[in-house]
């Protein structure tokens, strides 16, 4: 019987910039061919320097009129990560990123930050944060592993947030039925199941998120070889606006 087991990487340090995330994961995991390593977003940020001072941010006109009674230059962060903003309720926007993902406040965070008064951004590129954390654990380890890249969405139905993959390498992100047929005969038409998302928010279920408790964000999908290996990218993640009703 196939079996799923999700595992923490306990003993990570707390991460800083320039740290080698591949090395300190493969001192601290046992990987097997086939396993899906999981990275929360945060991680990566940090590792990247993708973090920003606010005292060095000076707010526009827009940011202060965007913050409401919040901080306008975190708003100003948020501005310089958006494409466009999408919707505004003052202090709140919801934006699409550069990267292409429609989310929160353009994934800028204050929370588990290396000092107050910072923020962490979405990693530049996490399909190629990804990418160079598998091929640094294949170099270490001799594996041949996924690596997802993970940040928690809202969701447009659902109360709660939920872990999502934001950058993907060596695992299958999405995997197509249409065109297949159910067991009556039915002709799948709009079936894409979003196994990366799935390998993500399984992930989350073994990471501490006790309030005050920092927590390193990795955790190792094993018995997953099913999913991995296969070159795919979270190249287009949200609908495209003619699919989508809500923008």
């Amino acid at each position: 019987m196939p079996e799923l087991r999700v595992l923490p990487v306990a003993g990570l340090p707390e991460i800083g910039e320039g740290d080698d995330l591949g090395a300190l994961i493969a001192e601290h995991a046992e990987l097997e061919d086939g396993d899906v390593i999981v990275v929360a977003q945060k991680v990566v940020s940090k590792a990247e320097g993708r973090v920003v001072r606010l005292a060095d941010v000076e707010p526009s006109a827009r940011a202060r009129e965007l913050a409401g009674r919040d901080d306008p230059r975190r708003l100003e962060v948020i501005l310089g990560e958006a494409k466009r903003i999408v919707r505004s309720r003052p202090p709140l926007v919801v934006v699409e990123t550069r990267h292409g993902f429609v989310c929160a406040s353009a994934g800028v965070d204050a929370s588990n930050a290396p000092e107050p008064g910072s923020v962490v951004l979405l990693p530049v590129d996490p399909d190629a944060s990804a990418a160079r954390i598998r091929d640094r654990l294949r170099e270490l380890t001799g594996r041949s592993v996924g690596v997802i890249v993970s940040d928690t969405f809202g969701r447009a139905w659902r109360q709660g947030i939920a872990n999502v993959a934001i950058g993907a390498a060596g695992v299958e992100v999405l995997r197509d039925f249409r065109g297949h047929y159910d067991a009556n005969g039915y002709e799948l038409h709009t079936t894409v199941i979003a196994i990366a998302d799935e390998i993500a928010a399984a992930a989350e279920l073994v990471a501490s998120t006790s309030p005050g408790k920092a927590r390193p964000g990795t955790s190792s999908c094993s018995g997953s070889k099913i999913y991995s290996n296969r070159q795919s990218r979270v190249t287009k993640p949200s609908n495209s606006p003619d699919r989508d009703l809500f923008r």
